[in-house]
């Protein structure tokens, strides 16, 4: 009778733990995407915190994920396209960026996602709208499978859903003397709930700058420099000029390159030079693209001011994709600088210059894969010696 009584306790308390199985909580988490940018950035913004909480947790339940028994949900929230990718175009691409990052940092595969193809209104989050984010569920509810997947993958987790909600049956039989003790199977432990993503914080983000604007402010025109091969050559030069610069180095390589120089006396001269430039080739899988801008200030030796001495700054972002490993990041530093001008005529001089000095370089290296460009960790970079090297054509307009 005792025992009776014990079995029945038992199969009670097995029948409410396979009841609280049927609820299958989800755990939503939110990745962040730079408005009009389509890449991946981690850890930026809180992502690699979620990345690596999600792969935790997933990592009990591959069986389950490659039995096609659980999948994952990805949706993209109101996708800020730009002049090149519309936003529907770009709510794909982050949701394949997504996608990818887990692939390859979890080993997981593309059937076990069922990827949300309508990119809908921004995310709401305790009463405040999310734009440009993408969410991914887990386990995808039964709706999401069934519109996507198909009724066939949703039948598959409904009868694995049933399956936890069962208990197993105990049968003991029935003996004159209770002398065995009672065993149960272990029961199939449910699914516990992640916490949900915390309220969104309204942050202020600087996003990486991707064009150099180069601006110059408004000069009187002064009379042009005496050249070096006239009969006053000989006489130090005593006018001030604006001068257009092109550094033909730069261009040979398909980087346009432009600048200004003010010579606000003849020893002294303020200049900036910014280049950019974007190729892509072999169906995009190569790249070369570029920006930067250097200021420097320069002082002028000599009788004929042609010999010069100066300090220069330079920043940038670039992205270069020649082998099947592409690198992309930023680079600042600076130097001095030192050169000659050989003067061409009246108003056309060559400017052929060296800077030497120091560059950092933060890096993440990518590879592309079926499209996407996925991420293959960091690299940081610090350099002495030549920074910058050219060849330039200047034009005195003023």
């Amino acid at each position: 009778m005792y025992k009776r009584k014990l079995m029945t306790l038992l199969g009670g308390l097995v029948l409410c733990f396979g009841l609280a199985a049927q609820e299958l909580p989800d755990s939503t988490r939110l990745f962040r995407f730079v408005p009009g940018d389509d890449m991946f950035y981690v850890p930026w913004n809180g992502n690699g915190e979620a990345l690596d909480a999600l792969l935790d947790s997933l990592r009990p339940y591959a069986p389950q994920l490659e039995a096609g028994q659980m999948y994952l949900c990805v949706s993209s929230y109101a996708p800020t396209g730009n002049d090149s990718i519309p936003s529907g175009r770009m709510g794909y691409l982050r949701n394949s960026r997504v996608k990818s990052a887990f692939i390859t940092m979890g080993g997981l595969t593309e059937e076990m996602f069922v990827t949300d193809r309508v990119f809908s209104s921004p995310y709401e989050v305790g009463g405040k709208a999310l734009r440009d984010v993408v969410t991914v569920m887990w386990p995808a509810s039964i709706e999401k499978i069934a519109a996507i997947a198909g009724a066939e993958a949703a039948a598959r987790v409904e009868a694995y859903n049933r399956g936890l909600s069962q208990p197993e049956t105990v049968t003991t039989p029935e003996q004159p003397e209770a002398d065995t003790a009672v065993q149960t199977e272990p029961q199939a432990e449910p699914i516990s709930p992640m916490e949900t993503e915390e309220t969104a914080q309204t942050e202020t983000v600087t996003l990486p700058e991707t064009v150099a604007e180069i601006a110059a402010a408004e000069m009187e025109p002064q009379q042009t420099e005496i050249p070096a091969d006239s009969p006053a050559g000989t006489e130090t030069p005593t006018s001030y000029h604006l001068s257009l610069r092109a550094n033909l180095l730069r261009w040979a390589t398909l980087t346009p390159d432009l600048g200004l120089e003010w010579r606000i006396c003849p020893s002294w001269g303020i200049l900036v030079n910014g280049s950019w430039t974007s190729w892509t080739w072999s169906d995009k899988d190569r790249r070369y693209a570029l920006w930067e801008v250097m200021p420097e200030v320069r002082w002028y030796l000599g009788g004929q001011k042609a010999w010069y001495l100066g300090a220069m700054f330079k920043a940038g972002q670039f992205n270069y994709k020649l082998s099947d490993t592409g690198k992309q990041g930023d680079l600042m530093g600076g130097g001095i600088t030192g050169g000659y001008q050989l003067r061409l005529g009246n108003a056309l001089s060559l400017d052929f210059g060296l800077a030497l000095g120091y560059l950092h370089v933060d890096m993440e290296k990518y590879a592309v894969i079926s499209d996407v460009r996925v991420r293959r960790g960091n690299e940081t970079k610090d350099w002495w010696g030549p920074i910058n090297a050219g060849v330039t054509l200047v034009w005195e307009i003023f």
